[in-house]
């Protein structure tokens, strides 16, 4: 059956309504899954496979059945390893019905039909009996329930839910136990993704200073955990302030509370400082002895970095801490890990916190707004001095001293620099409802559940132009209120411009002469940047905007950006191939199923698609030159034709064209390019922005 379904292009800003196959929201989960990635740790395999075998022995020596439940089976990997290992029998739930109909088929194939049950539940609906999912209480407790930061994904009440009702007391667990450790580190660039940073201006009548409003600063940031590759981090980005800490343990085995908790480890700094971010990564223990572990600690608190397995599944964490604090050599400090059933963040105290009740009770949740709206690498992005210069230099080139400019970008600085520069007038229009509230908030105000959802979705949606694009080659309801404050204060407000930059909260196409006084825009600016783009190209709004506006530019009126073009280069990842490449056999079982299965959602839309990521966490060799491959004219309206190119990219070294990096670069004058992806070639090696 073929459904309509309404989507918001990003690009055009218009709603299109697209024919879509009832189960597209099945295709979209299953090509966008890790399924791949994980099935290729064979570092993860191996360990699983080595800590099965040891509880299955050991329940054996016993002179037990050995009776396994595997929680979140996906492909019955885990499950096919038991039964080998030699357990009795297996119930495998798996609450994904595409995934678990998948694990039916390919525990079939391998000939497990007898031994392995699929259950198509979730962990807390299976039901126990002689007329349940399960006729007793299994001994052998298996799961893979976890994400980068462990628990994200709901590994606690699950585990909780199971020792209570599906396994017996003290089974046997794979993994047995999970270690959280953490590292504090000073560091400005990982700062930078977390809070706005003083941006100088120089100008005529000497240095002006943008300055953030203490709103923002005293914000403790967005309470989600960004999960990172940390070992494409520079070690020259940071500086360790502390000794790697285990923070907590999870013993897995026994029964396992959900409830919040917190965790203080004492130490003493290696170094003075400011303590400003917690580095974060955990191990699992396969085995009681610990003998078998799986670790995710990068490269320089690995036991054995040469052995270091890259996985994308798994990741490092990066914790902002609430305020920056100042840390002194060899005086004693406590960090404090909380946790409640799903997320961890981390506070620093200089009491302990038993005898200092001050413990944070809950998680950290922003309330000035930036963070819902500027996500980590827009932050980071703002926070470029030398980025802001380009838009500096590109605005001296442009500005008189009677322009009346025209900003079209969401929660953009741009309106405070050109006026800081000299324009007569600045208008800036902020369609999103959190980029208004950010520029210019009510003080006072109270906002309701709705306006919080609002700004979440603003928020989430806002992933900045400066990620590069990978097109893969087909080949390889609780209520809730926020009271702000009198002493809250907007950006303009901090900076003393509440007055002197027009703010309109409308859509851009909606303008009207009197939103602009009557006046002709003579200068329209942009980064561009709106919330809604997620790929480099849906920045392209910015154009379909200025079209919409052509009426009220003045004769003569300048766009800056210019123009723009979109780059391609044909590249050779070292790792970031494998959570699209198949399987086929892992660990000696035949997982072909599970590539068809991914294969035909990937050909249903997503193949054709193109994918986000920070390309500096990914390395890899680029095969051809750097090639532009199409252009656009912001100083004309959007043509009335359509735009193309076709073409072929000429391959100038050898290996394996795993796909292609796209980006966009923005023409501010003839002479300043802003450039969102390569920076520059070095011999085989692609440079790319962050």
């Amino acid at each position: 059956m073929k459904v309509f379904c309404g989507r918001a292009n990003p690009t055009t800003g218009s709603v299109e309504w697209l024919e879509e196959d009832e189960h597209y929201d099945y295709h979209q989960e299953i090509a966008r899954s890790s399924y791949a990635d994980m099935l290729h740790d064979k570092d993860r395999n191996i360990k699983y496979y080595q800590g099965i075998r040891a509880a299955v022995n050991r329940v054996k020596d016993r002179g037990q059945k050995a009776l396994v439940l595997d929680i979140g089976t996906g492909t019955g990997l885990l499950s096919m390893m038991a039964v080998t290992a030699g357990a009795d029998y297996c119930y495998a739930i798996e609450v994904f019905k595409p995934m678990a109909d998948a694990a039916v088929k390919i525990v079939e194939k391998n000939g497990f039909s007898d031994k392995i049950k699929i259950i198509n539940k979730h962990s807390t609906e299976v039901t126990m009996g002689p007329d349940g999912d399960m006729p007793c209480r299994a001994n052998i407790l298996i799961t893979e329930l976890f994400d980068t930061e462990l628990i994200g994904e709901g590994a606690l009440p699950s585990y909780e839910h199971a020792h209570r009702h599906l396994v017996q007391e003290n089974c046997e667990a794979v993994p047995h136990r999970a270690t959280v450790y953490a590292q504090l580190v000073e560091s400005r660039r990982m700062w930078s993704w977390n809070k706005l940073f003083p941006i100088p201006v120089h100008t005529s009548c000497g240095e002006q200073v943008i300055i953030p409003p203490l709103e923002l600063e005293r914000c403790p940031g967005a309470p989600s955990v960004y999960d990172i590759q940390l070992n494409q981090v520079s070690s020259a980005d940071f500086t360790v302030l502390s000794d790697v800490l285990p923070m907590f343990s999870v013993d897995f085995s026994k029964q396992v509370s959900s409830s919040a908790a917190c965790h203080s480890r004492q130490f003493e700094p290696v170094a003075s400082g400011r303590a400003q971010v917690v580095l974060s990564w955990w191990d699992i223990e396969m085995d009681p002895e610990g003998k078998i572990k799986c670790s995710m600690a990068p490269f320089w608190a690995h036991s054995d970095p040469e052995e270091l397995q890259w996985r994308d599944h798994w990741m490092q964490c990066v914790y902002f801490l609430p305020q920056e604090e100042p840390v002194v050599q060899g005086s004693s400090i406590y960090l404090v890990a909380h946790h409640d059933d799903y997320c961890v963040w981390y506070s620093l105290q200089r009491t302990s916190p038993e005898k200092d009740r001050r413990v944070y009770p809950a998680r950290p949740v922003c309330d000035c707004q930036a963070h819902l709206l500027w996500n980590r690498p827009r932050f980071g992005e703002i926070n470029d001095q030398d980025r802001t210069d380009q838009y500096i230099q590109g605005l001296r080139t442009v500005l008189k001293p009677d322009s009346v400019c025209l900003c079209v970008s969401d929660g953009s600085l741009l309106s405070l620099l050109a006026h800081h520069l000299g324009a007569e007038q600045v208008f800036t229009v902020e369609s999103s409802a959190a980029s208004y509230r950010l520029m210019k908030k009510c003080p006072g105000s109270q906002h309701s559940q709705a306006d919080l959802t609002d700004w979440f979705h603003d928020g989430i949606s806002s992933l900045g132009h400066r990620l590069v694009l990978i097109s893969f080659l087909k080949e390889t309801t609780r209520t809730t209120s926020l009271l702000l404050s009198p002493a809250d204060t907007s950006i303009f407000k901090a900076n003393h411009l509440e007055d002197k930059i027009n703010i309109i909260e409308k859509r851009p196409e909606l303008l009207t002469s009197a939103d602009l006084e009557g006046k002709k825009i003579s200068l329209l600016l942009g980064e561009p940047f709106f919330t809604t783009s997620l790929l480099p190209w849906h920045n392209l709004y910015f154009w379909y905007v200025r079209t919409a506006v052509d009426q009220h530019l003045g004769p003569g009126a300048v766009v800056m950006p210019q123009t723009a073009s979109l780059h391609a280069v044909v590249v050779e990842f070292r790792d970031l191939w494998r959570i699209r490449s198949p399987c086929g056999d892992c660990e000696g079982f035949d997982v072909h199923i599970m590539d068809d299965m991914i294969k035909r959602a990937l050909d249903f839309r997503e193949s054709k698609e193109a994918e986000p990521h920070p390309l500096w966490e990914y390395p890899c060799r680029c095969l051809s030159e750097p090639q532009q491959i199409l252009t656009f004219d912001f100083r004309q309206p959007v043509p009335p034709h359509l735009i193309h190119a076709e073409g072929s990219i000429e391959l100038r070294r050898p290996g394996r064209s795993h796909g292609a990096v796209l980006w966009m670069e923005y023409h501010l004058t003839p002479d300043n390019t802003v450039n969102t992806g390569l920076l520059k070639s070095v011999e085989d090696k692609v440079v790319l922005c962050t």
